[in-house]
């Protein structure tokens, strides 16, 4: 409930912030209408005083047409400035409309109020504009003089800065600022791109010089590891041997095929899809009988009730028992390994547990270090857990659950095995 309160807010807000320079345009024409109407107000008084202008020709057939005379009041009074606010909503787009009607004001009805906003909108959206601005502003300082030299001669440089020069300096002041955040915001947009442009180009290049390493070393030395168990095959003295030879040849050319893909997913940056099948809980028993083929006592229990899961989930249940029995195989040499497999309703749990080394006098063999670690983020990267450590008696025990409900597991995410 809350999460959906807070989407909607933020919907709300998005829609806003998108249209706000629209409803900033409202805004100033609902507060720039009863404002122009003053001013026309202000004009009748003024045109019937003096009897100039348009303003004046209500009073002249108040005699004689007087509803006509009250209409044109209307009209005059109400009407105009409700046609000019409407410009004032395209003052950003058509400022030349607002120009026009402000003009328009001055020299027929000498309303001067539509000024100020008509000259600080175009010196705010169009600062670089100068001809067209100066032209405008020549226009409104002559209108304005022939205004006022009528109605109030001594007051015309008062006026000119306060309708003028005034709203031209602001206006100026706004736009040069908005240019220059504009400016700098484009600068630092260019300067994101081009970081993210040299990070995917270091990236690109880092895994280019890992998958050539990976190239000319591990795949060379394992491609010499299959062709000796080859040869070991063909000429074994016994049918232990000769099997032990196939295994290892058998193992070595797969090991290939998947160094083959991770380093195309190296070179492709990550975007080749794995062309061979992945590995997946159907697959437990051929993984066993593998660890047995080379002496490593193993024994797989599955309880539960077993069911097709997301490929994510079965390939990382696959990858813990994988690494557990090499782990087992490296570091406790003829120990017995226990694999239980639990399917629950929630999750999957994978439980590996293997003795002490049954064998002595055998050195163990290295490891690079990053099995486990490479496994809790595996695990990660479904909603997992791993829990690895040592056993009372020397032994060593893995525990890793996996979710299985869908809304846990995220299984369009894709890795590289």
């Amino acid at each position: 409930m809350v999460r959906r309160w807070i989407e909607r807010a933020r919907a709300v807000g998005l829609w806003w912030w998108q249209r706000r320079y629209t409803l900033a345009d409202v805004a100033y024409a609902m507060g720039f209408f009863p404002f122009v109407v003053v001013g026309m107000f202000v004009a009748l008084d003024y045109g019937e005083r003096l009897e100039w202008g348009l303003v004046s020709l209500p009073d002249r057939l108040a005699d004689a047409y007087p509803v006509v005379s009250l209409l044109l009041k209307i009209q005059i009074s109400v009407v105009v400035p409700g046609l000019v606010a409407l410009t004032v909503l395209m003052r950003r787009r058509r400022p030349v409309l607002l120009m026009g009607a402000s003009l328009l004001l001055i020299g027929v009805f000498g309303n001067v109020y539509a000024a100020p906003i008509a000259l600080y909108s175009y010196a705010a959206w169009f600062p670089g504009r100068w001809q067209p601005l100066l032209m405008w502003s020549g226009a409104h300082l002559v209108a304005l003089g022939g205004v006022y030299s009528v109605w109030q001669p001594t007051l015309i440089p008062f006026y000119s800065m306060m309708f003028l020069v005034f709203p031209l300096l602001v206006g100026l002041w706004v736009g040069t600022r908005r240019q220059l955040v504009e400016n700098l915001r484009e600068r630092a947009e260019r300067l994101e791109r081009e970081q993210h442009l040299l990070a995917e180009t270091a990236i690109a290049a880092e895994r280019t010089r890992i998958a050539r390493e990976m190239h000319d070393v591990v795949a060379h030395r394992v491609s010499l590891m299959v062709l000796h168990a080859g040869g070991l095959e063909v000429s074994a003295p016994d049918e232990q041997t000769a099997k032990a030879a196939e295994l290892i040849r058998t193992t070595g050319r797969e090991a290939l095929s998947e160094l083959r893909e991770i380093l195309g997913v190296l070179r492709d940056g990550g975007d080749a899809a794995p062309t061979a099948p992945q590995p997946v809980l159907d697959d437990l028993d051929r993984l066993v009988d593998s660890a047995r083929a080379v002496g490593v006592p193993v024994d797989l229990t599955v309880t539960g009730t077993p069911r097709r899961l997301g490929t994510q989930v079965e390939r990382t249940a696959y990858r813990v028992v994988q690494e557990a029995l090499t782990n087992a195989a490296r570091h406790a040499p003829g120990a017995a390994v226990d694999v239980r497999v639990d399917h629950g309703r929630r999750e999957l749990t994978v439980t590996v547990t293997n003795g002490p080394a049954a064998v002595d006098g055998v050195d163990p063999v290295p490891g690079s270090g990053y099995g486990l670690v490479g496994l809790r983020e595996r695990l990660a990267l479904v909603g997992g857990t791993l829990v690895a450590g040592p056993l009372p008696d020397g032994g060593w025990w893995v525990r890793a659950a996996i979710p299985v409900t869908p809304a846990e597991t995220p299984r369009q995410v894709e890795e590289a095995p």
